[in-house]
């Protein structure tokens, strides 16, 4: 009996992938090994950039929040403090969002914490 190999599933396994990995370069995106490669290891990039996506946001929130609390007389951590101690529960980033696009509203919060 001969040997039975499921050719329809395999062939559209290494189509699927092969359609994923266009657009890269070389033998990135044709040949199947390479291509097979490439794009797990970009599913890994991708994994763990969402998490640095998160880190880099935040690190940019508190130089806005920073650089907006110094034009109005405090620094960054003084803010925070004071912002902790008034009791009043907002995040760096619709702090960072008042301070970029809404100066006047970020200078009534500095003001009320100060």
């Amino acid at each position: 009996m001969p040997r039975s190999v499921n050719h329809v599933a395999s062939r559209a396994k290494r189509k699927r992938i092969l359609k994923l990995t266009r657009g890269y370069f070389g033998a990135r995106k044709n040949v199947w090994t390479v291509a097979k490669n490439t794009w797990e290891k970009g599913l890994t990039y991708a994994y763990r950039d969402r998490r640095t996506k998160k880190r880099t946001f935040r690190a940019l929130w508190i130089q806005r929040i920073n650089a907006a609390a110094r034009l109005n007389g405090m620094s960054y951590s003084q803010l925070m403090g004071a912002l902790t101690k008034a009791g009043i529960e907002i995040n760096r980033k619709v702090l960072a969002d008042l301070a970029m696009n809404n100066p006047e509203a970020f200078k009534a919060i500095v003001e009320k914490v100060k």
